[in-house]
């Protein structure tokens, strides 16, 4: 998925940022503020309420920033 494409994305509930997660076999991105993960499937972001899955930010490692390089 390009990355430029993921840093335009966000939350569909609260319209916050998201990060880039890549745990487990499946990646996502996910909302700390709804701490809701929305899966990425073949490449495309599936940003629906009822895709996505809990996700307690505190638990998983460190996320991949999507912070454009300075």
């Amino acid at each position: 998925m390009d990355q430029r494409l993921i840093e335009m994305l966000v939350c569909p509930l609260c319209k916050g940022p998201l990060t880039l997660l890549r745990e487990g076999e499946l990646p996502a991105l996910g909302c700390r503020a709804d701490r809701l993960a929305f899966p990425i499937r073949d490449g495309i972001p599936l940003m629906l309420e009822n895709e996505a899955r809990p996700w307690d930010p505190d638990a998983t490692p460190a996320p991949v920033s999507l912070a454009p390089a300075d």
